[in-house]
């Protein structure tokens, strides 16, 4: 994952409450989701910053960790193991600077994650201290569709082959970690984590928003000037709409709970937005001309 300060990536003070990462994140990843920035590149790695940090903020513990321990705090079980072994009193937060009159600096730290990654270490110390294993990063692609539904995956991570489910509703730029399932520790320690990020390809007309879906719905003239039906292709089906006469072009209704499916929360839906786009009638006869010009008469 990318090392940045996940505070001032949602716009935030390290003192922001809960309420107020959950309201910044909503925001600005409705804003650069990649399905409204679809040629946007910056677009795209700024919605992906935005999941990482809110996956981090919005964890408490998480967020306790990267408080104290900066960009290093996937590796705090690291340094709280090499505290109590040295009998110091360290931490490694790259935003507030080392705590504690024996804190390390850190030229310090880069040589303790040199020997703890590197194997440099040939003290008894070194040989006997278990340290969790790195972290892998691997993309997942899926179609739109298929985010729609709960899906099972198998990935070959490292040779191993790891069955997963997806549930619905993942977003396009997601990451999601799987505990255990990265290199294994040393010296008997834990393994590491796989963090996967969804990059879902959208194969349909639908535009998508969050949990919310935008689709165009074509009808005649006559049926925008006198009502009637329309049959709309859903991602849940074929669904009948009817129009109210007298619909100009561009109108939207909204489908509430005909949206998107929200991640992880059993048979709770977005909305679906219907946006008319009215055709006028073309290569008309003599009558339907005579007809119309009759019409324009009259107004």
């Amino acid at each position: 994952m990318s090392v940045t300060d996940y505070y001032q990536i949602l716009g935030l003070a390290k003192n922001a409450s809960a309420e107020d990462i959950k309201k910044a994140y909503r925001k600005l990843a409705r804003k650069h989701h990649p399905d409204l920035n679809p040629n946007d590149k910056e677009a795209h790695k700024k919605f992906q910053q935005l999941n990482e940090a809110n996956e981090v903020l919005s964890d408490p513990e998480k967020r306790k960790k990267y408080d104290q321990y900066g960009k290093d705090w996937q590796h705090a079980e690291q340094f709280e193991n090499a505290r109590q072994q040295s009998g110091g009193n360290y931490s490694n937060n790259s935003n507030t600077g080392p705590q504690g009159s024996s804190g390390f600096e850190d030229e310090d730290f880069s040589s303790f994650f040199s020997n703890m990654f590197g194997g440099a270490s040939g003290g008894s110390r070194g040989r006997q201290t278990k340290f969790r294993g790195q972290d892998y990063n691997a993309e997942l692609k899926l179609q739109l569709r298929d985010a729609y539904t709960t899906q099972q995956q198998t990935l070959t991570v490292n040779g191993k082959n790891v069955r997963i489910t997806i549930p619905a509703g993942v977003e396009n730029g997601q990451v999601i970690k799987l505990k255990g399932y990265g290199a294994p520790g040393v010296n008997g320690g834990p393994a590491g984590d796989l963090y996967i990020t969804f990059i879902i390809n959208n194969e349909t007309t639908m535009k998508r928003a969050g949990n919310d879906l935008f689709m165009d719905a074509d009808i005649d003239l006559y049926t925008a000037v006198l009502g009637g039906e329309t049959t709309l292709e859903t991602m849940s089906g074929k669904l009948k709409l009817k129009v109210t006469p007298g619909t100009q072009n561009g109108t939207q209704v909204r489908l509430k709970g005909k949206g998107f499916p929200l991640y992880k929360k059993e048979g709770q839906f977005g909305d679906l937005f219907v946006i008319f786009q009215v055709k006028l009638p073309v290569n008309l006869t003599d009558k339907q001309k005579e007809l119309f010009t009759q019409l324009a008469a009259l107004k």
